[in-house]
């Protein structure tokens, strides 16, 4: 095992870990359930929203089968990107995938603990008396996203990206 493939699995597991202790300390500990929405600062609120769709809360469902289906294709992603993890040759390219992993394997953990993914952020503005609510996200969502902002970073502006005629 190369140490740039050692560093993804380290990122994944870190990040499986910060995700899902996240998640079990505000269902569990915090009571965010009973509480109900939390104002953190002017702009970020901690609430509690059961995601049962994909990305964005789309297609939403209640379906036990389309819950088994989303597994289902989470899994063989997760597969397909731990493949593409063992043969990458650059260390950010490597922990861009494994916080893209770690991630998906922490919603994939509550999709199948709860039946719908556990989110809980929730950033909004308010401009002329109106309020402008960002999705409410959690830190698996953060890990993907800088996960895949990572892996574009590599292909375009990496040192591989920069040697390509």
């Amino acid at each position: 095992m190369t140490p740039a493939v050692r560093s993804g699995i380290v990122a994944a597991i870190a990040v499986l870990i910060a995700d899902q202790a996240s998640k079990l300390w505000l269902l569990f500990a915090f009571d965010i359930g009973r509480r109900g929405a939390v104002s953190v600062t002017p702009f970020f609120d901690l609430v509690l929203a059961w995601n049962t769709g994909i990305s964005y809360g789309w297609f939403q469902t209640e379906s036990p089968t389309a819950a088994a289906i989303l597994l289902a294709i989470k899994a063989v992603a997760v597969v397909l990107l731990a493949v593409w993890m063992a043969r990458s040759h650059t260390r950010t390219a490597t922990i861009g995938l494994g916080l893209i992993i770690g991630g998906a394997i922490g919603n994939a953990i509550d999709r199948f603990a709860y039946g719908a993914v556990v989110d809980f952020a929730l950033f909004h503005v308010q401009i002329a008396g109106k309020t402008y609510n960002w999705y409410v996200f959690n830190l698996a969502d953060v890990a993907i996203v800088v996960g895949v902002i990572a892996l574009l970073y590599d292909s375009f502006l990496g040192t591989s990206a920069a040697k390509a005629p």
